[in-house]
């Protein structure tokens, strides 16, 4: 009965056009609910893409490392703690994932020099504008070209995901007061990099 009152649940959202709560999209997936993961994970989808771009370091080994990650949370989800939040957990398996491409294909720098000029956009208007935010952002990936992986990592995971303390804390598999002092530490090195 408790089923049929959840999937009515879902099919009143369906038809009114509200999605549905993500806790319960959880709950339905770990009872089998296909329909549920799938719109699980394209709520996710970008996030998770995003992530795995920074720590695997290519297009294409991003895409197999999140596609790899979304099989392997399907097949973790009996484990899944009921009321923990969900996109943490999905971001450490994506993140796991990635690093596992990133070794494999031995790749070491180019990642954070593609993560940040794509998110660089480039300024409507004056051309004296456009060559002056060329040259900073340019002169900012040399500077964190400079920093080691570690400082890269969680820079990149602050500033161009825009992941919260908790996520990165669970991306990275430590507690969030590191995360904050690792990314204390890393600003400093970088504005030290950049002359302030």
């Amino acid at each position: 009965m408790a089923g049929n009152l959840e999937r009515l649940a879902g099919v009143e959202a369906a038809v009114v056009g509200r999605p549905r709560p993500e806790d319960q999209l959880v709950e339905l997936a770990r009872r089998g609910d296909q329909a549920a993961f799938e719109e699980l994970m394209h709520r996710h989808r970008t996030i998770a893409f995003r992530t795995a771009v920074v720590l695997a370091g290519s297009p294409a080994d991003a895409e197999e490392a999140a596609q790899d990650a979304f099989l392997k949370a399907w097949c973790a989800l009996p484990r899944f703690r009921r009321g923990a939040p969900f996109r943490p957990w999905l971001l450490a398996i994506v993140a796991n994932e990635a690093r596992s491409k990133r070794r494999a294909a031995g790749r070491r720098e180019a990642w954070m020099l593609k993560a940040a000029e794509a998110h660089v956009a480039p300024p409507d208007g004056d051309p004296a504008t456009a060559v002056a935010v060329r040259e900073r952002s340019a002169e900012l990936r040399a500077a964190l070209a400079g920093l080691d992986e570690r400082d890269r990592t969680v820079l990149a995971m602050r500033y161009l995901l825009d992941l919260s303390e908790r996520e990165m804390a669970a991306v990275l598999g430590c507690r969030p007061g590191t995360v904050k002092s690792r990314l204390s530490r890393a600003l400093e090195r970088l504005r030290a990099e950049v002359g302030g």
